[in-house]
Parts: C-alpha cells; structure tokens; sequence
C-alpha cells in the first residue's frame, strides 16, 4: 500500500477531519477558488463554513437546497452559514460521524481577521477536527492598491501557511514575477502559488477520496463532466497552480532529534507533510502518524498493525521543492547508530502529541 494511502488508513483511528480557512480581501477570488475546490473534490466530502451565506455566491448549479443556515450542495457537501460565535457549535454538528465529511473549509469574510480564525481552530476543544492550514489568496492585478489600503496584509501574509496568487493573467510576466517575490519574501517562507480563476489542484489542499469510494447519488462533476475529474488532463487548455509531492520510504528507525530539527528547518515552499514514522528503540511499541501543515505540527502515537511490516512513510507537497535535497536530508535523519532507549529521547516529539494522546 502506497504511503498516501496508509497514512489516510491510519488517521482513521483519530478520526479527525482538516479544517481549512480560507482567507483574502474582498475580490481576491475566494469564492471561485471554493467553487472549483467543491467542483474537483472528486469523492471527497467537503463542509463549507462562511461568515455570511448571501455574500459568497456559490455556483447556483452546486447547491441542491437550504435547510435553515444549512445548505445541500449537489455533491453531497454541506455549507454553513454562521458567525464566529457559533463556529464551534457548527464545527460540532459537522464533524459528527454521521455527517461523513472529509474536509471543512471556512471561507472567512473579506475584512475578517484570519488570525482570530486560526486561534479558535487552535484553542478549540473539539477532538475530531485538526489544523489543516491558512490559505490566503492575493488579487496580482490589485494587489499593490490593496497593500496601500490595506497595510495588515503584510501581516496576513506572514500568517499564511500557503498563499495563492491569483488572477496572474491580468498582469505581464515583469510584474508577475516581482509580485511574486514581493509575495514570497511577506510569507516567511510559506508555499506561494500562482494561479488564474482561483484554479488549484485540491490535492493540494486535502486528500481526494476516489469517486469509487462514493456512495449513493452522483456527484455534481460526475453529471457535468460524465464522471471524469475536471482536474485530470487540466493541463490541456486550463491553467491551474501545480505543486510538487515527494515521497520517502525507509525500514531504517528515524531518529527523533534529527527529523525534529529536520522539521524546524523546513524548505521554503513545503506546505504539507503526511504519513508515519518508526523511531525504533526509542519507542518500539508505537508508530507516530505524522501531520504538519506550515508551521502546525502534531505527531499521533499508534500501536503497530500486528502484520505491518515497520518503516517509515512519508509524502511532502509544496511549490517549488527539489526532491532530490528533501531526500538526501531525510535519509540524513535515519538512526545509524542506535543506542539503549534513553527516557528523554522522545521529549522533544512528545511536545507535539495531543494530550489526549
């Protein structure tokens, strides 16, 4: 089984689901971004959480009907209309078993303060949600003007952990490429991408579960497109950000320092790191489910599958990553020389584990 796929296997004990926010000055492209995130989530439930409803403007041909402050979307995703204060009773109702999602998006108003949004996800009490990433999308053609405007943008981007530069079309390569480095040097070293029509691949974002996974009625793309993902072939005739995904497998332990320090140094540009990590002696009982999103991260200690075979797996995406060099400095983290397990070994990892772990 591919690390992607073990790694997904595995959560499924923690049963927590990503939450995102999604944040950007008014006319940035928020609202096609989430449209074309609904639109290729494949197999993959998508909750949607938005300040306010009436603003957002989800494609009419998504939405199957509302129910109170609760909207049907026709791919089987749900949206939610409310205000900060009512976000964790919401985020309760969605992440019920019985709700089924994947991966709840919160598309934050265009003055609101991403920075409140995140402290909630991180202060919040809800045991089946996990941080899954600020993703703040910039306006190239306005993006000068709203900087004048708007200073805290600089703020915002230094929040980020991926920033999408949209509507790239609407400016000529000089000024692209210094907005972009402008972008870049403001996000303190988080993933930048550029786009058009607000067009990311969502394998960036999450894990797409495959169509066959579905149950029940067709999915919107399945009825618009004849059941093929509106992503694949996207290189034919659409322009949408790429991204990079490396993966590393090794049936040597890890050694808890080095892939700590490997982690405080993360390249610039790698947004997400999944999988999970064998330390060896130093705790031969469990595995660790790694997962890290900009600057978030969190480890999951699980017993080991009695006919697993013991390793580590890992898959890091991001923009503009060398695979060759993340390789090299994960292999460089391998524990060549094991010693006696030492009670403080595991300190450092241990800092990153839920308590309820």
């Amino acid at each position: 089984m591919a690390a992607r796929e073990r790694a997904q296997v595995s959560r499924g004990q923690t049963a927590q689901i990503p939450v995102i926010v999604l944040a950007g000055f008014l006319g940035s492209g928020k609202t096609t971004l989430l449209n074309h995130l609904l639109r290729g989530s494949g197999g993959t439930r998508v909750g949607v959480v938005v300040n306010d409803f009436g603003a957002i403007e989800i494609d009419a041909m998504s939405v199957s009907g509302q129910v109170g402050s609760t909207v049907s979307l026709g791919n089987g995703c749900l949206c939610c209309a409310v205000d900060g204060s009512e976000l964790d009773s919401y985020l309760e109702r969605l992440t019920r078993p019985s709700v089924g999602l994947d991966v709840i998006v919160i598309e934050a108003s265009g003055l609101a303060e991403p920075q409140e949004l995140v402290r909630m996800l991180l202060a919040s009490d809800n045991p089946h949600i996990v941080y899954g990433g600020l993703v703040e999308v910039v306006d190239a053609a306005e993006f000068d003007a709203t900087r004048e405007r708007h200073p805290e943008v600089e703020r915002h981007l230094a929040l980020a952990d991926l920033v999408v530069l949209n509507k790239t079309d609407r400016v000529g390569e000089t000024d692209r490429e210094r907005l972009l480095r402008s972008v870049t040097g403001l996000a303190d070293g988080a993933a930048v991408v550029s786009s058009t029509y607000g067009r990311i691949d969502p394998e960036l974002l999450f894990d797409r579960r495959p169509k066959t996974e579905r149950l029940g009625q067709l999915s919107f793309e399945d009825m618009a497109d004849g059941g093929d993902s509106p992503w694949e072939g996207a290189h034919n005739g659409h322009l949408h950000a790429a991204y990079e995904s490396v993966s590393f497998a090794t049936r040597q332990p890890l050694g808890p320092r080095r892939l700590l320090d490997f982690l405080d140094r993360r390249t610039e540009g790698l947004y997400r790191i999944k999988g999970y990590v064998d330390f060896g002696t130093h705790d031969p009982h469990n595995r660790y489910v790694l997962h890290a999103v900009g600057r978030f991260l969190r480890f999951y200690p699980e017993p080991w599958p009695d006919s697993e075979v013991r390793g580590t797996g890992l898959v890091l995406i991001g923009t503009g990553v060398e695979a060759a060099s993340l390789t090299k400095e994960l292999e460089a983290c391998r524990d060549t020389e094991p010693q006696e397990p030492r009670d403080d070994a595991l300190w450092g990892v241990l800092r990153f584990v839920p308590e309820a772990e």
